[in-house]
């Protein structure tokens, strides 16, 4: 038996890269697969349902069940238009993974407002939607009496969790992605759904286009490949059993490394009975910039 057998679970961007990592480890699972994929470019222009449908007809071919679905994540009908075609071809829905994404790298000073836009659009609002209206399935199940377990797993990105320069716009987004998890986590206990979030690293569309990378992920004959995507599928489909055993955490995976990622947390400070003054700041502050 598979670990997912008999659930069924959308994977958003499963055309490529990791997302059709998923989309062929969770069938291998038993999951039943929407797989979700607009077929943009890097940069989020244009669409070709191609690559989604071929890894559909990859999971059909080795006895698994696929649907394909078109729908831009970031489109809020749209969004509702993937979430049913879950209930629409298995009747049913008990895993998110959201994974789509695209990359417009500039500096903040030449960054263009519509660079900003879409990149945000794509990764924020493009978790925030398809989350939001598998939540309100997932209520309106709790409700009538199907209370069995969820799950959602989001991406965030060490680029937005440890400020990568250039990615002003992709950083931003993962970072907001990762507390957006983190709040789904809480808000959505009620009704048995559990929200992680993984940090990935591999070899991808994206990562091969930002500087730098590429030479580093390079596979390495005969040695353990580090960068296959195929290495983050495992924890993803971990992060979506039903029994899994976190919600509301954010980890790290690259290779055979799964680390947690903790998250905001209070440090050093200064404190007085009285309001400050700047100048009794800047005395008071003077020694933590040294730390």
């Amino acid at each position: 038996m598979g670990t997912l057998d008999g659930r069924v679970a959308i994977i958003t961007g499963a055309g490529r890269g990791i997302g059709r990592e998923h989309a062929l480890l969770f069938a291998a699972e038993g999951a039943k697969v929407v797989v979700n994929d607009l077929g943009g470019a890097n940069d989020g222009t244009g669409n070709d349902v191609t690559p989604a449908q071929e890894v559909a007809a990859e999971i059909r071919a080795m006895g698994g069940q696929a649907v394909v679905n078109g729908d831009n994540v970031a489109d809020w009908q749209g969004a509702q238009r993937l979430i049913n075609s879950a209930i629409e071809a298995f009747g049913d829905l008990d895993i998110l993974v959201n994974n789509a994404g695209i990359l417009r790298d500039r500096v903040l000073i030449n960054m263009t407002e519509d660079e900003w836009d879409a990149v945000i659009a794509v990764h924020l609002k493009g978790h925030f939607a398809p989350t939001r209206w598998a939540a309100t399935y997932w209520r309106e199940q709790f409700k009538a009496g199907v209370t069995k377990p969820r799950n959602l797993v989001h991406t965030s990105s060490t680029s937005g969790l440890f400020s990568n320069p250039g990615q002003a716009n992709y950083g931003a987004a993962k970072s907001g992605i990762a507390t957006l998890s983190q709040i789904a986590a809480k808000e959505l206990v009620r009704y048995n759904v559990k929200s992680n979030c993984i940090a990935p690293g591999a070899r991808t569309r994206l990562t091969l286009a930002t500087p730098g990378l590429p030479d580093i992920m390079s596979p390495k004959e005969g040695a353990f490949d580090v960068w296959d995507p195929a290495n983050i599928s495992p924890l993803v489909a971990y992060l979506s059993t039903a029994d899994c055993a976190f919600s509301g955490e954010t980890f790290m995976v690259q290779g055979g490394n799964v680390t947690r990622v903790n998250t905001w947390a209070l440090g050093d400070k200064v404190e007085q009975s009285e309001r400050w003054t700047v100048e009794g700041l800047a005395t008071a502050l003077a020694p933590l910039a040294n730390d």
